[in-house]
């Protein structure tokens, strides 16, 4: 006598090597380093009637740097100057380029704030490649009760 076997369709190799197959991830290997913009990392402290913002940006000279506020939203941007060095292949300095992995462009990080901010008030200083902002809140608008008619 022969037994009964229970048959389960994908319990083949091959089907189970076609769904593994579709559902794996796809890694791309890039060079980040030059393919991407460095970005601005904050911190955001509230302190009293302010927000106290921490942003690093190395190797930015002051003046390259702007800051712009509108309502409650802060935007930070700044331009990365490329140093001066020899080409790959230049002789006429004696050095050649090996390897060049330092960003330089234009950065900007922009965000959003739970209450309107007084431009006038705030306050911005650089120092060892970090931006600290003193955002001051707007004071809270008095309701006004209006009368029905």
């Amino acid at each position: 006598m022969q037994t009964a076997q229970l048959y389960d369709p994908f319990a083949g190799a091959s089907l189970d090597h076609l769904f593994r197959g579709l559902f794996k991830p796809v890694h791309v290997v890039r060079d980040s380093a030059r393919d991407s913009a460095i970005a601005i990392k904050i911190d955001v402290a509230e302190r009293g009637n302010a927000y106290v913002v921490h942003a690093e940006i190395p190797g930015v000279n002051r003046d390259d740097i702007q800051v712009t506020i509108e309502g409650n939203q802060v935007t930070i941007s700044a331009e990365i100057k490329k140093e001066t060095v020899a080409t790959n292949g230049d002789t006429t300095s004696g050095e050649r380029v090996l390897r060049s992995e330092r960003y330089h462009g234009a950065v900007y990080r922009s965000f959003v704030l739970p209450v309107e901010l007084d431009e006038a008030a705030s306050e911005a200083k650089y120092q060892n490649g970090v931006l600290e902002l003193k955002l001051t809140k707007k004071p809270a608008l008095a309701g006004r009760k209006l009368t029905i008619q």
